[in-house]
């Protein structure tokens, strides 16, 4: 399996550090640990399993967050998307968002 070199934006770095004060001040979890836990996930899931994903083109209407996207289902109610360009060996990530967010309605999965 080809290595894969992934870089974060420091836009894309920003929200994931942020999403873990958001998801504990809205009472998605009850202790900020596990918030930290399920925002790891996420980075888990970029870190070992998007090489596994095929690419898939991102819309037209969205093209400005990244020309490729994959999902990660985190739950029954959320699904991750992480919006990249890849050259060659190389992914950076340049956007991530969830199926609560008015954007991804142009995306289907």
């Amino acid at each position: 399996m080809e290595k894969i070199e992934i870089h974060f934006t420091p836009d894309a770095i920003d929200y994931l550090h942020k999403l873990v004060g958001i998801l504990f001040d809205k009472n998605y979890f009850s202790f900020e640990e596990y918030a930290q836990l399920y925002v790891q996930q996420i980075y888990n899931f970029i870190e070992f399993e998007l090489k596994n994903f095929p690419l898939r083109k991102t819309p037209k209407v969205l093209q400005e967050l990244g020309s490729y996207y994959a999902f990660y289902k985190a739950n029954n109610r959320t699904t991750w998307y992480i919006f990249f360009e890849k050259r060659d060996s190389r992914v950076l990530i340049t956007h991530i968002s969830n199926n609560h967010q008015e954007e991804i309605s142009h995306v289907n999965v």
